[in-house]
């Protein structure tokens, strides 16, 4: 399982992933889910995936491939006008994936799905975010839905949808994905550390702050034992009928 978040805020774009994948209890491994593509001065790529592993691995790799190879070898995200060509491009390359595993045997389509997001931003465009369907098709991040979340993302959607502001800082926003994550690790074992964050300044076309934050950074830590002194106070000053 996975647990990614994509945020949209006024100041840019923040990404959070973790990088646990499980094919049993006793089968876990760590892999990285968020890739980065930069030009600096004309665009930043941040793409985030949830999925069957050998399929974001997969599309992924393409996406690679095809940026490095020769000019007559398309289609290009490093080449593409604008991010809604390089959602386009990334929607292609996924449907393709799927469908090219699916035709080589009996497992349904499903067993290889993969949903992805995507963001950042192309030199004469506007910073954007998008949320890439397994069928190839994707929607936009906007002001009626400013975030989005791939994987396991039940546990933790609460305190995004209560706290989020599109003026936060990236320091709060950090913050509130912590607690976000917080929640969603102790509830579920499928999602586990160490978490990838990366921020990006609108208009700067240019990678900015990244971190691996591991289970001992400190941090981490005090936010993760913050939150739940907070909500075990809140219980525990509750009027008695109200616990009942």
């Amino acid at each position: 399982m996975t647990y990614c978040v994509g945020l949209r805020l006024n100041k840019g774009l923040i990404f959070m992933s973790d990088t646990r994948t499980n094919a049993g209890v006793d089968n876990i491994s760590t892999f990285r889910k968020m890739y980065t593509w930069c030009k600096p001065g004309n665009r930043l790529i941040t793409l985030m995936s949830a999925g069957n592993l050998a399929t974001t691995q997969t599309v992924v790799s393409m996406l690679e491939e095809h940026s490095k190879a020769a000019e007559d070898r398309h289609p290009d995200i490093m080449e593409a006008p604008s991010m809604f060509e390089v959602a386009r491009l990334v929607g292609e390359t996924v449907r393709d994936v799927i469908k090219t595993a699916s035709d080589g045997g009996h497992q349904s389509e499903s067993t290889f799905s993969a949903t992805f997001i995507l963001g950042g931003q192309v030199a004469g465009g506007a910073m954007r975010m998008f949320l890439v369907y397994p069928e190839g098709n994707f929607i936009e991040a906007t002001d009626d839905n400013p975030f989005f979340q791939i994987g396991e993302h039940k546990y933790g959607k609460p305190i995004l949808v209560r706290a989020y502001d599109p003026d936060m800082s990236f320091e709060m926003a950090t913050k509130l994905l912590y607690v976000s994550f917080d929640s969603t690790l102790k509830s579920n074992l499928s999602v586990g550390l160490p978490l990838d964050l990366q921020f990006y300044d609108r208009d700067s076309l240019t990678k900015g702050y990244e971190k691996r934050i591991q289970a001992s950074d400190p941090y981490y830590r005090k936010i993760s034992d913050g939150w739940s002194d907070a909500l075990r106070s809140a219980f525990n000053s509750l009027p008695d009928f109200a616990r009942d």
